[in-house]
């Protein structure tokens, strides 16, 4: 089990010690330890599993935090299977409600029905973003041919320059705010197109059946870290903020508020932007610095609405829905069966939510599911949200919202090391940044090349 800082002792030595317990971190541990090294994770929340947080409402978990996994996505299968959690499909049966313009409106598919124009401009804007992602470089999207140009504007601006039409301007909007927390206009087309292209394309990235909506874990995917966590035993501490990290040719020290850790090695597996909560003694060099304070978060909130059961698949519908105004702008089915009880996981913009107490939230979220599920919405038999963007420690999610510039003058220094101190990390991902299955991979590679590292230098003692 993990356990709290005070259980341990002031001074610790191990091969490498790990800052951030989340899929990333708790990946490089488990592999090192499965190299024959020591290591020691810290976290700075009273939990683990980083963006990966499980709630409960009507008595059914439910995923806070991080939710889906693909087919494709077989790094994190791989995990949830060796800890013994699994997985069920997203229900999608039947049509999606949009309410656009102030009428509300059905369509099947992926994208929402709109007029004949609508739709042949969705197309033309998709023809545009993939003829663009055919360009970009997965692993170093800022070396990508045009990267200066498509990294000096925002994603905002593209869609004005390319003309888009309203309809299409709110799909991708509601696309901007699930996928980075931040609206068009605040993030550069390149780190969109940077996205994208390690999500295997707009379609893959959309899609439910097929996609990256494809399954959710029964469990939760907390319940991984969680699991994760307990098989390393007392190699993982909670309630640890690291607050300074110095370094030398012979090791690093890492230190809490109370503790110091001395290792061969580091691994930093946080967002790039909290980073930047941490001392470096030597300072970060300067593109290293730039990233902790470009990169900021985005900012995302979730809400999940119970019912006696979920009647809105009696009436033909998924509980997928979109919207253009107010406060939820998508909504997903996570009911644990047809039998009941019905829980509608909400999307919440956090302009018009984090600001304000729990029953003003609540009402908000209820009121636009009644506009797009009927009045039967309006009898919720529990509700509970959670605003990532408020959070007291490593507040944002579920990814940077990272501004034009920003990634070309920056980004290199995602995955290059600092002395002895290696990243991990979804945002270090090449292929499925941004997902959990990108967490998990950066984390095995560089619990990799700093298990290489730690048996070069143990094998030169000999």
């Amino acid at each position: 089990m993990s356990k709290s800082l005070e259980s341990g002792s002031a001074r610790a030595s191990v091969d490498v010690v790990i800052v951030g317990a989340g899929f990333a971190g708790l990946s490089a541990a488990d592999r090192l330890v499965s190299m024959g090294l020591s290591v020691l994770v810290l976290e700075g929340r009273d939990r683990v599993g980083g963006r990966s947080f499980t709630g409960e409402v009507a008595g059914v978990e439910v995923d806070l935090g991080a939710t889906w996994v693909a087919r494709r996505h077989t790094a994190i299968r791989d995990l949830a299977e060796r800890v013994g959690c699994t997985t069920t499909p997203q229900y999608n049966q039947g049509r999606q409600v949009m309410w656009a313009a102030g009428r509300r409106r059905t369509y099947s598919g992926t994208i929402p029905t709109f007029s004949p124009v609508a739709l042949a401009d969705m197309a033309r804007i998709q023809m545009a973003l993939e003829k663009l992602l055919r360009t970009i470089h997965v692993d170093a999207a800022w070396e990508s041919p045009r990267a200066a140009e498509l990294d000096a504007m925002s994603f905002g601006e593209w869609l004005d320059r390319k003309r888009a039409v309203p309809a299409t301007r709110s799909l991708m909007t509601i696309v901007s705010k699930v996928q980075w927390g931040a609206s068009p206009g605040e993030v550069s087309l390149l780190h969109v197109l940077r996205y994208i292209r390690a999500a295997g394309g707009i379609d893959h990235m959309l899609d439910v059946e097929g996609g990256q909506q494809q399954d959710r874990f029964v469990e939760t995917t907390q319940e991984i870290a969680k699991r994760v966590a307990e098989k390393l035993g007392d190699s993982v501490v909670v309630g640890a903020p690291v607050r300074h990290i110095r370094q030398d040719d012979n090791g690093v020290v890492v230190c809490t508020d109370s503790r110091e850790i001395h290792a061969e090695y580091a691994i930093v597996a946080t967002a790039p932007a909290h980073r930047g909560d941490i001392e470096f003694d030597p300072v970060l060099p300067a593109k290293a610095e730039g990233l902790t304070k470009t990169w900021r978060m985005g900012a995302l909130s979730k809400a999940f609405v119970a019912y006696e059961r979920p009647f809105w698949r009696a009436n033909g519908l998924s509980g997928e829905a979109v919207t253009d105004t107010g406060t939820v702008f998508i909504t997903f089915d996570v009911s644990p069966g047809d039998g009941g009880p019905g829980i509608l996981m909400a999307f919440c913009d956090p302009r018009t939510f984090d600001g304000f107490d729990i029953e003003t939230r609540r009402s908000r979220v209820i009121a636009q599911l009644v506009d797009l599920y009927g009045n039967q919405a309006s009898k919720p038999i529990d509700y509970i949200d959670h605003c990532w963007g408020t959070d007291s420690f490593a507040p944002g999610g579920p990814n940077p919202a990272v501004a034009p510039f920003a990634s070309g003058s920056y980004a290199s220094a995602l995955t290059e090391p600092h002395g002895r101190i290696h990243w991990a990390g979804t945002e270090t991902a090449g292929e499925w940044a941004g997902c959990l299955n990108g967490a998990v991979l950066t984390g095995l590679r560089a619990a990799e090349r700093v298990g290489q590292l730690v048996s070069i230098e143990k094998k030169s003692l000999m």
